[in-house]
């Protein structure tokens, strides 16, 4: 399993929101290249990537941030945050970015998935991000009006590489990640799983390596690393066990 390191950009600048709440955010660095700069010194393989501005509408206002961040870093990356058409996936791509985070158009536009999975083969991810079973769009701001397990089970026709299912209701709050809906959206749509939210200490790592026969091969966490309940080089050594 892989510990991803989470940079969340907004305005430019590293923060957290909590449980994905745009006025609950804190500021945990001005530079996001020297925070990629500093996972990579800690051994991270891969780096988690929020555009949160791009998730409200504006794909611009992080540009400059993730340019710095490929050119500081050697690392694969994985972004998300209001990718939306097939020429922000192509844009994000030319940057250098390893794979592209696509969530509220699985619920509104599937086509769009597809279309990018068929051009980009093994490179797109599918972010569920969910309250309970609704599955959340636009920032987490909306329902998408389905449930998390139906669309899990129709990623695979999509043509998704990898699924990031993010319990919003745990995200940013330090009680643990949701063992249950992470291990059943594995096995719904069978594609290899990473979870996300509420991953906070090395208990909850090790809760979630049982769960690599069902399909989850990594876990994301940002606030906990940044407020230092989680050790990265230690936590990223127990998955790797």
């Amino acid at each position: 399993m892989i510990l991803f390191p989470a940079i969340d950009l907004k305005d430019g600048k590293c923060v957290r929101l909590y449980k994905g709440r745009f006025e609950e955010q804190t500021i945990y660095g001005e530079d996001p290249a020297a925070m990629a700069g500093r996972w990579a010194e800690a051994g991270a393989k891969w780096l988690h990537l929020v555009d949160l501005d791009g998730s409200l509408g504006d794909s611009s206002a992080n540009r400059a941030a993730l340019e710095a961040i490929r050119k500081r870093v050697d690392l694969k990356m994985q972004l998300g945050g209001g990718i939306r058409s097939l020429d922000i996936v192509r844009r994000w791509f030319d940057l250098g970015v390893e794979r592209l985070i696509m969530g509220t158009v699985v619920c509104e536009n599937p086509a769009l998935v597809e279309q990018a999975a068929a051009e980009f083969p093994g490179r797109i991810a599918v972010g569920l991000d969910a309250v309970g079973e609704d599955v959340r769009v636009r920032g987490w701001k909306e329902s998408g009006g389905h449930k998390l397990f139906d669309v899990a089970a129709s990623l695979k026709n999509l043509g998704a590489a990898v699924v990031i299912y993010t319990d919003v209701e745990r995200d940013g709050t330090g009680v643990g990640p949701n063992i249950e809906n992470t291990r059943r959206v594995a096995e719904v749509s069978g594609l290899p799983t990473i979870a996300s939210g509420g991953v906070s200490t090395l208990e909850d790592l090790v809760a979630l390596k049982p769960l690599g026969p069902s399909g989850v091969i990594g876990a994301i966490s940002g606030k906990a690393l940044y407020a230092g309940t989680l050790d990265f080089a230690r936590g990223r050594e127990l998955l790797a066990e």
